[in-house]
Parts: C-alpha cells; structure tokens; sequence
C-alpha cells in the first residue's frame, strides 16, 4: 500500500463550500479500482491548509486508475474551483 500526501491551500471565505465539495468528490475516489481510504483534514494554525490522505495499492492506482479515469476531471470540477494554489501531491510507502 502507498499513501498519497495532498496538500490544498483554499481561501478560509471557501471554506465551507470546498469541505461540502470534497464529500461528493469523496465518492469518486472511492468508486476507483485500488482505493483503500481517504481522510481530510483542516489545519489548526493556518485554517485555510487541508491535508488529505489517501491509501491506495499501488501508486499506478493513483496516477492510472484515478488520474486517467473520467472521474479525475469530475473530481477537479467539484473541489478544483476552490484551490488559491495549485496542490503539492506526493506519494509515500511504509518502511
């Protein structure tokens, strides 16, 4: 299993509406072929950081599976609009 690290940066005025956006958008990380959870979660010291957490198979589950599906473009449509910059992503495994 890998764990993808994303960072989002979205305006404390957005804030509401991306955490409604990212429950639907939720879903479709869901319905992809080697998803094993998801998990958000908004910064303390600076309200308008999110860091999300998402176990996958395989970085190929990621990257393929998801990123190359249609729902990567139905994702970016819900929650994509509330970004004030673009998201850092990386991947990381157990050791």
């Amino acid at each position: 299993m890998i764990v993808e690290h994303a960072e989002f940066s979205i305006a404390e005025a957005d804030a509401e509406k991306f955490e409604s956006a990212f429950a639907q958008a939720r879903e479709l990380l869901a319905q992809t072929e080697g998803f094993q959870w998801a998990h958000m979660h908004r910064g303390i010291e600076r309200p308008g950081s999110y860091l999300l957490l998402v176990g996958w198979d395989s970085v190929e589950a990621h990257m393929v599976n998801f990123r190359e599906s249609d729902r990567f473009p139905q994702w970016r449509a819900l929650i994509g609009p509330y970004f004030a910059e673009t998201p850092k992503v990386e991947h990381y495994r157990e050791v």
